[in-house]
């Protein structure tokens, strides 16, 4: 039984954020943008496309094309 609480607090300690790295985070983020039909741009969003949310924490914008 106590085998369970130890790979509880190991799942849980995977899954907190480190300081400056925060690639579960991006991830998640980067698979809800293309959940919601959208891309992930480098520096910004093309002139047809409208930003609809973030695909990391470094800047990367999420867009979607216009309709």
């Amino acid at each position: 039984m106590r085998v369970y609480y130890l790979l509880f607090a190991l799942f849980f300690l995977f899954l907190l954020p480190v300081p400056g790295g925060a690639r579960f985070i991006n991830i998640l983020q980067k698979y809800y943008c293309k959940l919601r039909g959208g891309r992930c741009a480098l520096f910004g969003c093309l002139p047809r496309e409208i930003p609809i949310g973030t695909c990391s924490h470094s800047g990367r914008k999420c867009c979607q094309r216009q309709r």
